[in-house]
């Protein structure tokens, strides 16, 4: 069976009628629901789950909000409309006591026409994907929008401009999922008019905003034969889920999994259902997972009977074995090498947080993350700071350094580096969580300073190491947009070894920078070198922290 709850609604069918009749057309021969001792699925309860149906669970990347959707309530948007039927958005939220509080829908100008949803959050919790295409503030037809955080809260949904979208999308239902990146969308459709057989697809956003034409992800993730839809790409980047009724499940669609292998997104592991601790006998999918890795969600029908889907949750974190029971059977429970773990669990992330602030006033400022790979410089993604209080989050991969810096008009950002190069080991360090990490923005006036913590240089050299060169570039630029702003670059020193050695290190080093942006095409006279020793720390002498922030390059604005 395909997607009930992302029917396109042409038809002017109910939600119930979709399922029942879905699961007598498209189910698999039945296959026994597994003992209660294997399925690990736990029913949200009465404060997330009603008499209604609620499906298309979206758990935030922090695992703090639950967005749904809920259908045919007598507070949806299109209630009245009893021939087509309604669902809306709904969300909960992880309360201190441990519970998720009530469900509360969305109100406008996000709930508008008959069925609507949430298909992303980003990390930082100020951009959702929409289902349908909004013009103007107005549904307009199938695909998908962006609404963005306001001060007043969310902003009008957006249209997302993909390459012959409309033409390709010609079935029953649609789908779609933007990873934490910003950068690419996983889609299930069909292009086989009123299909009700999805596969998947990839669409990347491009240099200008708009979308590149979905492309297939090929025969190592898609059948012929079968549904592929409800697609989920953990924050890794790399771990795909989605709800498939293929050969070898519990019975009808199940959620599987699968690994891409290459920057192809044609290369995949071979897909791996996740098995009766998730999947049930009846119909499995719009599965999610936090970027921590403990918690899924997904939406369950189990059999045609009673008022349709719930929402449950996965615990994915297995169990520790006992004190001093270490024996061979609860070691082998315990062991993910032989309960599926390393399949079913993402790789691990860093979740970085803090807020964008002008340097100057210590004020929060409204911007845009980007952050890049270290040493090359390639954007790795984007992400929005909340308009009013300036916090960001940004969910990183392992296996890269990477930098990061915040985008406003008339200001310059102060960049910062996280280094994520080792992967952490074990189910408990899942994720890192950086927190506190403040991006400075200094407003473009004479005599104020910018330090270069992007900058790099081998103890005791000034010798620009490669991943320097991101950071500098960045500088070239800032000179070329603006021809009249004259800087001083300065270097700096901590207290170790003498004032002779460190007065010349720290001329070399400000000489090296100044040198690498004549080169790169700007006059000598607008850029200026100055060595300052150990004269002007900043920190203390007496700690190792203190001195690495004693030891750096920074540079004034002389003349805007």
């Amino acid at each position: 069976m395909s997607s009930p709850l992302t029917m396109n609604w042409r038809n002017g069918l109910t939600a119930g009628l979709l399922v029942l009749t879905g699961y007598v057309g498209w189910a698999q021969a039945p296959v026994a629901t597994p003992p209660a001792s294997a399925y690990k699925g736990e029913n949200l309860g009465p404060q997330v789950n009603s008499i209604y149906n609620e499906g298309n669970p979206l758990i935030s990347p922090d695992g703090k909000t639950l967005y749904y959707t809920r259908e045919d309530h007598p507070n949806n948007t299109k209630f009245a409309d009893k021939d087509n039927g309604s669902a809306d958005i709904w969300y909960s939220e992880w309360q201190p006591s441990n519970q998720w509080g009530p469900a509360r829908r969305m109100g406008s100008p996000l709930n508008q026409f008959n069925h609507n949803a949430v298909f992303s959050i980003t990390p930082d919790g100020n951009t959702l994907l929409l289902r349908g295409a909004y013009v103007n503030g107005q549904y307009e037809t199938r695909g998908f929008s962006i609404s963005k955080r306001t001060a007043s809260g969310w902003g009008v949904p957006e249209k997302l401009n993909i390459a012959n979208y409309e033409k390709l999308s010609k079935g029953q239902f649609d789908f779609a999922y933007l990873t934490v990146d910003g950068k690419t969308l996983l889609l299930s459709f069909s292009e086989k008019r009123n299909g009700l057989k999805d596969d998947l697809y990839v669409s990347f956003r491009q240099k200008n905003g708009s979308w590149s034409e979905p492309m297939n992800l090929g025969a190592d993730v898609n059948t012929d034969d079968f549904t592929e839809t409800t697609p989920f790409l953990a924050p890794d980047g790399v771990t795909l889920y989605f709800s498939t009724n293929r050969p070898g499940g519990q019975g009808d669609n199940d959620v599987w999994v699968t690994r891409r292998v290459d920057k192809t997104w044609k290369r995949w592991s071979k897909p791996q259902n996740l098995g009766p601790s998730v999947n049930t006998d009846g119909y499995d999918a719009y599965y999610s997972i936090s970027a921590l890795g403990d918690n899924a969600f997904l939406t369950t029908f189990k059999g045609v009977q009673g008022k349709g889907g719930d929402i449950v949750r996965i615990n994915m974190v297995q169990p520790t074995p006992p004190k001093g029971a270490a024996d061979s059977t609860t070691l082998a429970q315990n062991d993910p090498t032989k309960n599926g773990d390393p399949i079913s669990r993402p790789d691990p992330v860093a979740m970085i947080s803090g807020t964008v602030i002008d340097q100057k006033t210590g004020r929060p400022i409204a911007a845009e993350i980007i952050y890049s790979t270290l040493p090359d410089g390639a954007e790795a993604g984007r992400a929005t700071a909340d308009p009013v209080t300036g916090q960001y989050k940004i969910v990183l991969p392992y296996g890269q350094k990477y930098t990061m810096r915040a985008v406003t008009p008339d200001y310059i950002a102060v960049g910062e580096n996280v280094d994520l190069t080792n992967k952490p080991t074990g189910p408990a360090t899942a994720m890192l969580e950086i927190k506190g990490k403040e991006l400075k923005m200094v407003p473009i006036l004479e005599g104020e300073v910018v330090r270069l913590n992007n900058v790099f240089f081998d103890t005791g050299k000034a010798i620009l190491r490669d991943e320097s060169g991101p950071e500098l570039d960045r500088i070239v630029t800032l000179l070329n947009d603006k021809p009249k702003l004259v800087i001083e670059v300065d270097g700096h020193t901590d207290n170790t070894g003498s004032n002779e050695i460190n007065n010349k290190l720290s001329q070399d080093r400000a000489d090296a920078v100044r040198e690498y942006l004549i080169g790169k095409g700007i006059e000598p006279d607008r850029v200026a070198s100055k060595g300052f020793g150990e004269t002007k720390p900043v920190a203390t002498n007496d700690t190792d922290e203190g001195r690495q922030q004693n030891r750096r390059v920074e540079f004034v604005i002389l003349k805007k």
